[in-house]
């Protein structure tokens, strides 16, 4: 059964930056995992949940208007967690309460740790490779308008495909061209 996930995916031209970084730091996941700030974490959805689910999506996005996001600076989750990230510096709040929405829904998925929305960068590599991570994005910047969301599916070859996109305001945009992989 696949796995789901939903996102705010980083756009171009920064999401591929940050994937050609992730890719140089040594990242196996990277070319399987675009860019992105998680709402809801890798969750097992059931078959007859998936409409509920989809239609959940749909009202939450309906009353939540687009806002601007910034990346800045690294970020780190050791000791507790292998993980350098990008931080969320604009746009926290916003995360918070899509994220939060969007697991009280049909689906509810308990977190592991307390949310934090940010960009992984490297994730379960050497002590090197992580200080790399951080010390070589630490002045990383960029801003843009969140405008949707995704809906993601993990399957069996490791890579994230975008299953549907929801517009910020209700404008549902699932578009057949935007099904895509994000590994070659």
């Amino acid at each position: 059964m696949p796995i789901h996930g939903v996102a705010v995916t980083i756009p171009e031209p920064w999401g591929p930056r940050l994937q050609a970084a992730r890719e140089e730091f040594g990242d196996p996941m990277a070319a399987a995992i675009p860019p992105h700030v998680t709402l809801l974490p890798p969750t097992l959805i059931e078959p007859h949940l998936i409409d509920d689910f989809l239609g959940h999506l749909r009202a939450v996005t309906s009353v939540v208007e687009p806002f601007a996001m910034i990346l800045s600076g690294t970020g780190t989750f050791r000791p507790v967690s292998p993980v350098v990230f990008v931080q969320v510096s604009r746009g926290i709040s916003h995360c918070e309460a899509l994220e939060h929405a969007v697991r009280c829904g049909p689906v509810e998925r308990p977190l592991d740790f307390p949310y934090h929305p940010h960009v992984t960068v490297a994730h379960n590599l050497d002590e090197a490779s992580l200080d790399r991570a951080f010390e070589s994005l630490a002045h990383f910047r960029c801003g843009f308008m969140v405008t949707a969301i995704e809906l993601y599916q993990h399957d069996d070859d490791g890579v994230w495909r975008v299953l549907d996109s929801f517009r910020l305001g209700g404008d549902v945009a699932t578009v057949p061209e935007r099904r895509r992989a994000v590994a070659p």
